[in-house]
């Protein structure tokens, strides 16, 4: 079977498969043969991850250090740790970290995802609460026939809920 895994610094097919548990979070890291020599992947003592990454990005010796003006993390600081101080961090090294972020996600702000079900029942319980609002109108302006058409569409509508609900 073909690898089809890309060298995680410089694209070209990856030989070398690196993962990571640090505070249980899994770091994956895929590299060629010449990236892997090259960051001493080769020889695991004394590896990290995060350093490979970081250095993947980052210049190798920064010459206008980064700082956070919050709680003071220097750039250096951050690429011996792999971590940040404080939440202002994240906007003090954005330039440093964006690249990070868009070669590891699909792009550097955080969307969130809803089920496909809770978009279904919410749209759902929105088209209920039109229904029971028009119900009452409809009942006040003593048009019943509307009154009775709003009526059994409510019911099918709660039917349908339960069938989403019960999944």
């Amino acid at each position: 079977m073909a690898n089809s895994l890309k060298c995680d610094l410089c694209s070209k097919p990856a030989t070398v498969h690196l993962t990571q548990i640090v505070n249980n979070k899994i770091h994956k890291v895929d590299l060629c043969e010449a990236c892997a020599q090259a960051k001493g992947v080769t020889d695991p003592s004394g590896f990290s991850l995060a350093d490979l990454l970081l250095k993947a990005s980052l210049n190798p010796e920064p010459t206008g250090d980064i700082r956070c003006e919050s709680c003071g993390l220097t750039q250096q600081d951050f690429k011996k740790t792999g971590r940040f101080g404080c939440p202002a961090c994240y906007q003090a090294f954005s330039t440093a970290l964006d690249p990070i972020l868009d070669s590891m996600h699909k792009g550097t702000t955080h969307v969130g995802k809803v089920p496909q079900r809770a978009i279904e029942r919410k749209s759902l319980y929105e088209r209920l609460t039109k229904l029971e609002t028009e119900l009452d109108q409809a009942i006040k302006s003593e048009r019943y026939e509307d009154a009775a058409r709003y009526r059994d569409e409510i019911h099918q509508v709660r039917q349908a809920v339960g069938r989403k609900t019960e999944a």
